[in-house]
């Protein structure tokens, strides 16, 4: 019965091979895990570059901000805009150019021919508009007869009065007859001089059928066609004929217009400093300063029309959209 135990108490031999073997590869781990850590926990110059995870994130922020200033400049400008200032108040208003003007006729008249349209770019002294110059045109050239007529008869008067002179002198003539001649001339003299201011009002005339642009600026709406009846004053009525031809502005010299809050009416100032960014472009951003505040409020909407002057505008500034500005302290 002993024997039997101890040999069941014995350990085969193929399972002390398994058993050795398995222990080695667990040391053989062992070493290999030890000199990956001893690996790493030597110091080396690529090690600077090393960096965690957070710190990454961070240098990517300021990477992008940085590369967002060069591609963008207008935002660097947003952020710097206020830069030295304090702004006390921020409010919408809308742009608008500082004088529009609406081209008239100074008298009635048909249009013969329209040389612009709506957004085209016009100059000082530019012909625009032709008006129907028949009329004028024939009474030119009837008062020119008319100015050879009043010529020749002035050269008549002339003749006589000189033959009249020297017959008086001569004896032969009475004073009287001196008299009339020279009275006939200064009249002959007077309806030449009548007949040519006649011509010159004529041609001024003429000159009024050609319209021209009075500034360097922009067509913002163009109100007749060729063909239609202008008038210098509405007959009353929808029907009439136009009393407006065409509508200029200059789009370099621009407003921001604002209907400014009485509780805010403290904070504005005459020439105080703004900065004014279009809706419809955010990131930029324009200088200006209060240019005029006006004398009499509103008392329904309990506002007072304020217009700030926009330094240096460009093609992004549209009249009639709506800008935000900041005004500074």
């Amino acid at each position: 019965m002993n024997e039997d135990k101890i040999q069941k108490l014995k350990i085969d031999k193929t399972q002390k091979k398994r058993s050795g073997r398995f222990v080695g590869f667990i040391f053989a781990v062992a070493i290999v895990i030890t000199g990956i850590v001893i690996y790493y926990a030597i110091p080396r110059e690529s090690d600077s570059i090393r960096i965690n995870l957070k710190g990454l994130k961070t240098l990517a922020s300021k990477t992008n901000s940085v590369a967002m200033s060069i591609t963008n400049p207008a935002i660097t400008s947003i952020n710097s805009a206020t830069n030295g200032y304090e702004s006390v108040l921020t409010v919408s208003g809308y742009i608008i150019a500082r004088e529009r003007i609406e081209l008239s006729p100074r008298f009635l008249g048909l249009v013969k021919w329209i040389g612009v349209k709506k957004g085209d770019y016009v100059t000082n002294g530019q012909v625009i508009v032709l008006l129907d110059d028949s009329e004028y045109v024939a009474k030119l050239k009837e008062a020119e007869a008319r100015l050879e007529s009043a010529k020749i008869t002035l050269e008549k008067a002339q003749i006589d009065y000189d033959r009249t002179h020297r017959l008086v002198l001569a004896g032969a003539e009475i004073q009287k007859f001196e008299d009339d001649a020279r009275l006939q001339l200064a009249a002959a003299k007077a309806a030449v001089k009548e007949v040519e201011k006649q011509i010159e009002l004529i041609k001024t005339y003429l000159d009024w059928t050609i319209i021209r642009s009075p500034i360097n600026g922009v067509v913002l709406e163009k109100l007749v066609d060729a063909n239609e009846l202008v008038t210098p004053q509405s007959f009353g009525g929808t029907r009439g004929p136009s009393t407006a031809i065409v509508a200029l502005a200059d789009l370099n010299d621009l407003q921001i217009e604002i209907d400014l809050n009485e509780a805010d009416l403290a904070k504005v100032y005459l020439n105080q400093k703004c900065k004014i960014s279009p809706e419809a472009y955010p990131d930029k951003v324009y200088d200006g300063y209060v240019a005029e505040i006006a004398p009499e409020a509103n008392r329904q909407k309990g506002t007072l029309q304020v217009k700030v002057q926009v330094l240096k505008p460009d093609k992004f500034l549209i009249p009639e959209l709506s800008a935000k500005v900041d005004f500074l302290k």
